[in-house]
């Protein structure tokens, strides 16, 4: 099985799992731009279960469209565990949706916000809770993107099995 398998058959459990638990799904997305959306509508049927996606890029976006607070910018920065949390809670309240995910982080090619290239972070909302995850990855710019969409979708998977809200 190749890398593109694999990344499908993760896509394809997650738009089934979402239809055989009755959940709809929406994405926030800053460092995959738009990734985990494109993987999700790849799957036939998603169109039951996938609401949408914002890619937020900016600060600004992050702020007007998924409504992180400034202050959480501000503070800890767009790599932060803090701002994935927000921007999955915020993804989760513009969509109405059961479940959102959000990626943020830096894929390179130089530091950004005094943060190392690889560093991402993935943000899973379910019942009203929000776990953040972190990622140290390494490989190009390309690499690091199809990775964090590809953990993004494995997280989301994982919260979903336990059957209990993010803590």
């Amino acid at each position: 099985m190749d890398k593109n398998d694999t990344a499908e058959n993760i896509y394809e459990t997650l738009v089934h799992t979402l239809k055989k638990e009755g959940l709809t799904l929406s994405c926030a997305e800053s460092l995959t731009g738009g990734l985990i959306a494109a993987s999700v509508v790849d799957i036939p049927g998603a169109s039951k279960v996938f609401r949408g996606g914002l890619v937020t890029y900016c600060d600004e976006a992050k702020n007007s469209l998924l409504k992180v607070p400034k202050e959480t910018l501000e503070k800890h920065g767009a790599i932060s565990e803090e701002t994935a949390r927000e921007m999955a809670a915020g993804a989760a309240a513009a969509l109405k949706t059961d479940v959102a995910v959000s990626s943020t982080g830096n894929a390179g090619p130089d530091a950004d916000e005094g943060k190392p290239v690889g560093l991402a972070f993935i943000g899973i909302f379910y019942k009203g809770n929000v776990q953040a995850f972190r990622l140290q990855l390494s490989g190009t710019r390309a690499e690091i993107r199809r990775q964090v969409a590809f953990r993004a979708a494995e997280f989301a998977l994982e919260v979903l099995a336990s059957k209990n809200p993010p803590a």
